[in-house]
């Protein structure tokens, strides 16, 4: 399975406009998500203090963090010495570093999206719309996106006697991992498992988190046992992956339920989501770091 994914590369971006250009909060979701920080002609700051221009209240953020300020005709930013250090598109800032329309800037826990250009309010409302069937951290789909998706799927292969299999996944004893590296070495993992797993995911079908340190994956056109052997597929990827954070290498595996139609009898979509729960409660039950695709009959042990 591939994805035939584009994939920008931010240094050869057209610059920027500095007369329309901004800043829009991504994550964490809440109150802020969406909001609109200008950066004008004068540039901001980014930090917890109250009297920086883009204040943000999550104490992974330093007092003053960054600061993106007018180079020419565009923007630049550099790190003011935090203490979890300041990214664009995962490359850490060790120097004022040129942010390009679309760029992600993540200061400790927080994500911001850079967006420039002459038309900014269309970029700024399409904007909002990714946010709005986007998960911030991961950039993956949403859990309202996939349920809508899904909505649409089972109803078209209850309908047409279509295949249409589902993949919920779990990243094992993610507490010990938080626990052992902190929130930013947990959001991390997550990041780099949606990252690890989207060059697998085929055009057609839907990646998303479903919550938490739980993604789902939809494979559409796709029966039971070929959806089971793509999601030993991920298994083992995942397990040989090395996550690197700040120097350390943390190792993560996943434990997957499959289910699908017409294998499994599904109507609805909640019937799929629950028959791929259960497996996947059953794949933590027996060991953890397992694909289960089939549920044991009654009396035999699982």
């Amino acid at each position: 399975m591939n994805l035939l994914t584009a994939k920008t590369n931010w240094p050869d971006r057209p610059a920027t406009d500095a007369g329309s250009a901004c800043l829009v909060h991504i994550y964490p979701t809440g109150p802020a998500m969406g909001r609109r920080y200008v950066l004008g002609t004068a540039g901001l700051v980014l930090g917890r203090d109250d009297a920086c221009g883009v204040a943000l209240s999550e104490t992974s953020v330093s007092r003053r963090h960054a600061k993106v300020a007018p180079v020419g005709d565009g923007f630049t930013i550099a790190d003011l010495g935090s203490t979890n250090g300041t990214f664009v598109n995962n490359f850490p800032v060790t120097g004022p570093l040129p942010v390009r329309d679309g760029d992600y800037v993540r200061v400790g826990s927080c994500i911001l999206r850079f967006l420039a250009g002459g038309n900014v309010e269309a970029a700024y409302h399409e904007e909002i719309h990714r946010l709005a069937i986007l998960d911030g951290l991961t950039q993956t789909h949403n859990r309202r996106y996939l349920t809508e998706f899904l909505d649409a799927e089972v109803s078209r292969a209850v309908r047409y006697g279509r295949p249409l299999s589902l993949l919920i996944f779990d990243l094992d004893r993610f507490k010990s991992i938080n626990d052992a590296h902190g929130h930013l070495g947990g959001d991390h993992v997550l990041r780099e498992l949606a990252d690890c797993v989207r060059p697998e995911v085929r055009t057609g079908d839907v990646f998303a988190r479903y919550g938490g340190e739980e993604f789902a994956l939809v494979l559409v056109e796709t029966p039971l046992d070929h959806a089971a052997a793509a999601a030993e597929r991920l298994r083992a990827k995942i397990a040989a992956h090395a996550f690197d954070f700040q120097g350390r290498t943390i190792r993560a595996t996943v434990s997957i339920g499959v289910a699908g139609t017409p294998a499994d009898p599904v109507d609805t979509p909640t019937d799929l989501l629950a028959a791929a729960d259960a497996r996947l409660y059953l794949a933590k039950q027996t060991g953890r770091n397992r694909v289960v695709a089939a549920t044991p009959a009654a009396g035999t042990a699982p």
